[in-house]
């Protein structure tokens, strides 16, 4: 690969890296021409891009990349790596490693790193918590569900309360007309 390429692929994975805010390392060795094709198949109807990129050139875009990616060691970008890119959601690739997992063996496709709204996350042991993260979206609608509770029970009790007080004034003008 000649310079030129290199530099070229570099300056396509920083602007990937700055435009996608969910992006997924994965160690991704030793799985057979079938496995592969089983996993970019599942990328595919995710919705999730997969690219096999060399450490060093991935550890060039991180740097050209205002976010501290340090947590990115030499632990991350060792061996052969994939990188997951998801648009909407950093649940999406976490979801789609443990599938994979569950269908082949677990040493050879495994969570690396990932960087999920610009927070790092190192290791395997990390991919429980990425599938429990919440979108945005999902944050926004808890906290405006939680904000309109208060006042929709408020609007419910004037609305309940004001039938029994019309409820109890009729009945009471019906006592006296009787």
């Amino acid at each position: 690969m000649t310079r030129e390429e290199k530099s070229a692929i570099v300056e396509e994975l920083s602007a990937k890296f700055a435009t996608t805010p969910y992006f997924y390392i994965v160690k991704a060795n030793g799985m057979s021409v079938a496995e592969t094709n089983q996993l970019r198949r599942l990328c595919f109807e995710n919705g999730v891009e997969y690219k096999v990129v060399k450490n060093t050139l991935i550890k060039k875009a991180l740097d050209t990349l205002d976010t501290d990616y340090s947590g990115f060691d030499d632990s991350v970008l060792k061996g052969f790596s994939g990188i997951l890119f998801h648009p909407e959601s950093g649940k999406v690739p976490a979801r789609l490693i443990k599938e994979f997992r569950g269908k082949t063996s677990a040493d050879k496709f495994n969570l690396k790193g990932a960087s999920v709204d610009s927070s790092v996350f190192v290791g395997a042991d990390q991919l429980e918590a990425l599938i429990a993260l919440k979108s945005k979206q999902e944050l926004l609608g808890e906290v405006i569900g939680l904000l309109q509770s208060p006042a929709q029970n408020v609007i419910s009790a004037l609305k309940g309360g004001g039938n029994k007080i019309a409820g109890i004034l009729k009945t009471l003008s019906e006592k006296e007309e009787a």
